[in-house]
């Protein structure tokens, strides 16, 4: 369902609003929409203004080729930092849902308060419900105040095994993407972990707002490193030490998911909508008999689930996705796939 010109965060998966049009909306109490930046690709960037049309044209950046988080969020910083250095900026991945709105821009708004205090950075973590493999993990420490605790260090997406034990240790978090920091500290960090990338920001920054600034920014913005903003700047930082680092984390107790695959979504969906067998199944007709913890989606066609559990069935006009909510994360794998054997059309 999700693909390249329409990923999933242009998609309604929960409900009538897209998750980028969710995004915003819960946002938009902390700040106006002309605070709100949208870093994105070319092929996005027109069906975005569409579903945001609160937001001006030029507050929708379009990378000229993808380069990570890293140089997306840091030429955010170089931008802001001519025009206010102490700006806080919040990094906000659209997708994900959250439960509990004003739970969510509380603790937000605590994270800008700390983020505001100094050379800190803030990153929002979930107690993790699952051993789940397909994301990235915080590992902490002691709490510096009540609710809030000192970063020990960021883990890569482990392995079945590992996750167990970081579930098990009780001292983990998984990664929500989420942070705060001040654009003079991001734009700091990223000049001491990352130069040449920083250098080149700084460049197209300077040439923002005049004329030239689309020939720079498709002529320089490709020299940037390839780079997420953990690796470049997290994991090198929290290296300092729990007390060194400046990097602390709230618990996310607003009811956050990511819906990032089909078990996520399953899991999402079953907690609002509660079936009895488990069993999420949309076509033309359902027949359900010995099915428990199903995912199906065949909204033209009839469906029989006989006797099946735990699977995950998605079938679109030019594609059929079988796989278990075990395995859903491996999706990713027949992108790899499709990309190399230059299947562009189904990716």
């Amino acid at each position: 369902m999700s693909r390249k010109r329409r990923p999933k965060q242009l998609l309604a998966l929960d409900g009538r609003e897209t998750l980028i049009q969710q995004t915003i909306r819960r946002l938009l109490p902390l700040a106006p929409p002309s605070h709100c930046w949208i870093i994105t690709n070319h092929d996005l960037r027109a069906e975005l203004a569409r579903q945001l049309p609160r937001l001006g044209r030029r507050q929708i950046i379009a990378e000229p080729v993808g380069r990570n988080t890293a140089p997306a969020i840091g030429l955010a910083a170089f931008l802001l930092l001519g025009a206010d250095p102490a700006a806080i900026i919040g990094l906000f991945p659209s997708d994900h849902v959250i439960e509990h709105e004003s739970q969510y821009r509380e603790q937000v708004r605590r994270g800008i308060k700390i983020a505001r205090s100094g050379e800190t950075i803030v990153v929002l973590g979930v107690r993790p419900t699952r051993a789940e493999t397909g994301y990235g993990y915080i590992e902490v420490g002691t709490a510096t105040s009540p609710g809030v605790l000192g970063v020990r260090r960021f883990r890569e997406k482990p392995d079945s095994a590992r996750a167990r034990a970081f579930l098990e240790a009780g001292n983990y978090y998984w990664n929500s993407g989420m942070f705060l920091w001040s654009a003079r500290t991001l734009a700091s960090a990223l000049r001491e972990h990352l130069p040449k990338t920083a250098a080149i920001l700084e460049q197209i920054a300077a040439a923002y707002g005049t004329a030239r600034f689309g020939r720079v920014f498709a002529r320089l913005y490709p020299q940037c490193e390839n780079i997420s903003i953990d690796h470049a700047v997290l994991e090198p930082r929290s290296a300092k030490g729990e007390h060194a680092s400046g990097i602390f984390c709230l618990p996310a107790e607003f009811g956050w998911k990511d819906l990032g695959s089909w078990t996520a979504l399953h899991e999402h969906q079953v907690a609002k909508r509660q079936p009895k067998d488990g069993n999420l199944i949309s076509g033309a007709g359902v027949f359900a008999l010995d099915a428990q913890g199903n995912y199906i989606h065949a909204p033209e066609k009839f469906v029989a689930a006989v006797g099946v559990s735990n699977l995950v069935v998605v079938e679109t006009e030019d594609a059929l996705l079988v796989t278990t909510r075990e395995q859903a994360q491996d999706v990713g794998k027949v992108v790899r796939y499709l990309e190399e054997k230059k299947l562009h059309k189904l990716v």
